[in-house]
């Protein structure tokens, strides 16, 4: 049985609960394991504070980074901090919904990189982000999932053999919201580094506001841009052939999102938004956001 490091980053985020699930889980594993939650500079002192009893669990750690070294550097450091040679990444706003999640980790066989998936936990009336998860759920299914194992690869729940990811760190560019597994998921593609899809979910059950989803896809869509020729082929948004070519078309789009984009991202930050809205909103920005810092990456 596979002797686990489990590594939970964590931003302005209270990781306790996950956490003492995991190591109820761990305990009656037959194999050695450990839990490091590495904190990336939170400024929440009460968080940080809840966030310290990890270190009272039984072979769990919290470490306090002064710095925010960004969603790459976080997750290469917890790979340096790790002492066991299979390391399980789970983000910090995942939630344990099996009993048996490590126990399948642990006993899963034939792969150096297996992606376990993620289910959504429920859907909140109004908010964006769980409607949209909720309404892709159905992309990635573990079927799904294993057709296209590169393009459909996340770091939300995923076991890794150590050295393996210490050969193929995550890209440390990638400071800011988005797209750091994507380019992961090339660089494994690139090596002919087989991913095993399994079913293994985490569930998404919290959710942020309307108007901090829509910042932070705004945010991923800077990302996509600035990083836009390393990742052609990995994003339906830059394979789309309104975004491939340059025309008149193009041009539209940014027009029509200078005059109604505040009137769509008040509709998006609001009680009541739309997928459809969202869709349209995150071509306009995307596009506009391109003509404007037109900059080889």
């Amino acid at each position: 049985m596979k002797r686990l490091s489990i590594l939970i980053p964590t931003y302005n985020g209270i990781s306790t609960t996950l956490v003492r699930s995991l190591q109820q889980q761990a305990a009656k594993l037959a194999t050695d394991y450990e839990i490091i939650v590495a904190d990336d500079g939170s400024t929440d002192p009460a968080t940080i504070a809840v966030n310290r009893a990890v270190n009272e669990l039984p072979s769990c750690r919290y470490i306090e980074r002064k710095e925010n070294a960004g969603r790459a550097a976080i997750r290469n450091f917890l790979a340096t901090q790790a002492q066991y040679e299979w390391l399980l990444f789970i983000d910090s706003d995942m939630v344990v919904c099996n009993d048996n999640f490590l126990q399948r980790y642990a006993e899963t066989d034939g792969a150096d990189v297996v992606d376990g998936g993620v289910v959504i936990g429920n859907v909140m009336p109004g908010n964006l982000r769980s409607m949209y998860e909720k309404a892709a759920e159905h992309e990635h299914t573990v079927d799904q999932r294993q057709r296209h194992p590169y393009h459909d690869f996340h770091t939300a729940n995923f076991m890794i053999r150590r050295e393996l990811m210490l050969a193929h760190p995550f890209d440390q560019r990638f400071r800011h919201y988005g797209y750091e597994d994507v380019l992961l998921g090339k660089e494994l593609a690139a090596h002919q580094i087989a991913i095993l899809h399994i079913d293994n979910p985490l569930s998404f059950e919290v959710f942020e506001t309307n108007a901090d989803f829509v910042s932070k896809t705004e945010e991923g869509l800077r990302t996509l841009c600035q990083f836009r020729h390393e990742l052609q082929g990995y994003s339906r948004l830059l394979d789309a052939p309104i975004v491939r070519k340059e025309s008149l078309l193009q041009s539209f789009v940014c027009l029509f999102h200078r005059i109604v984009g505040p009137w769509e991202r008040r509709r998006l930050t609001g009680p009541h938004p739309s997928l459809l809205i969202f869709k349209a909103y995150k071509l306009g920005y995307y596009l506009t956001y391109l003509k404007t810092n037109n900059k080889p990456s």
